[in-house]
Parts: structure tokens; sequence; C-alpha cells
């Protein structure tokens, strides 16, 4: 399916999604709030069969965090890129883990490093920092008093 051709179908599965343009893969914009029922479509409609999320990943933009997800259709052959704009005071979203497995670690990581809480993962934890380290080290202010890492 071409771009196009998913521009069409993913407007009729959620009408509030955007697209950002100049990309090789269609990057898809939705609110937060609609992302489980929207990605849930993804993974089950037939003409999409979204099987495989091979990279979770969030963007610090000093004011709001941007939650980026890719998925493949291993089937159909066609990548698309969602991205959920959060709060960035008290940042969460809801777990893709219970969708694709591989989500459960990536969402980890994310929240290890930027402190995003993915509602109703089943083991939201550190996965990388020590137990006892405060802060969210890849937050742009986050401040390294060791090696005077200022972003």
């Amino acid at each position: 399916m071409l771009n196009e051709d998913l521009k069409l179908k993913l407007t009729g599965i959620l009408p509030l999604v955007s697209f950002e343009e100049g990309g090789e893969w269609l990057n898809i914009i939705i609110p937060p709030e609609e992302l489980k029922a929207f990605v849930l479509q993804l993974r089950s409609d037939p003409d999409l069969i979204m099987d495989y999320l091979f990279c979770l990943t969030c963007v610090d933009w000093k004011n709001h965090f941007t939650m980026v997800y890719h998925f493949s259709s291993t089937l159909h052959r066609h990548n698309i890129v969602v991205k959920a704009k959060i709060d960035r005071t008290y940042p969460e979203i809801e777990t893709v883990s219970d969708i694709w497995r591989t989500a459960e670690m990536l969402e980890r990581e994310v929240y290890d490093l930027f402190g995003v809480k993915f509602l109703h993962h089943p083991d939201l934890r550190r996965l990388i920092m020590p137990d006892d380290w405060e802060g969210w080290p890849l937050r742009k202010d986050f401040e390294d008093p060791v090696n005077m890492i200022r972003l």
C-alpha cells in the first residue's frame, strides 16, 4: 500500500489523525488518549496488520514530550511512524506491551531515561539506571553534578 492509500485508510480509522510530510515513511500524529484504540486497529485490520513494533522512543522538546512508535507489517511490507504529544510535567500514556511484547522493555527504557509512566504496564521499573537513581538522565533539564552536563 502506498503512503497516500495508507493516509486514506488511517483517516477512516481515526479522523483526528494528522500527517507530517517529507519523510520516506508515513508519520502520523494522534492524540495520546487515542493511542491504544488506534494501535489495536493497526494490529488487527487486515489491510494493515502492523505486527512488528521495532522502535519505541521519546523526544524531549523542552515544553512537551513526543512518544514515537515505529511499526511495520511483515505481511504487507509497509512501515509507519505514530507520534503522540504528551505533557512534560506529568508524562503518561497507555502501554502497548499487551499488544506487542517487545514494547515491555522499550517502555521500561523510556521510563528509566525520561520518566514517562506507561499506564497498565506489567512491570514498570528502572531498566538501566540503579534503582536508587534520582532524576531522568535524558531529559533536557537533567543536571549531572558529577559531569556538569547541562542541555
